[in-house]
């Protein structure tokens, strides 16, 4: 590398991208009276637009905010039960096109 050429930048690869990167995305236009999302998703832009389409943000406070926002405990034990569905989902997929033999 030349000593006149500031040193080029690392952009975030799609396995190394956070996914509250790409949350406002899929956002727009939406309607919805809860989103439901783990710790990751915890920032104040994503909560302000989901907000903005007048819906209860359900999204645990991170460990280091340091006042706590609340959530609905009830409805965040459905976010679990979502997950797994996905994941049988996933699962049945591998088999319907013959991925496992």
């Amino acid at each position: 590398m030349s000593p006149d050429r500031p040193p080029a930048r690392r952009r975030a690869r799609s396995g190394q991208a956070s996914g509250i990167a790409s949350a406002p995305a899929l956002l727009e236009g939406q309607r919805a009276k809860a989103v439901l999302a783990d710790k990751a998703y915890d920032g104040h832009d994503l909560r302000n637009q989901i907000a903005g389409i007048h819906a209860e943000a359900v999204i645990p406070s991170k460990r280091n905010r340091k006042v706590a926002i609340p959530h609905d405990d009830a409805i965040y034990k459905h976010r679990n039960k979502i997950k797994r569905c996905f994941g049988r989902l996933k699962h049945f997929r591998r088999f319907a096109t013959r991925y496992d033999r």
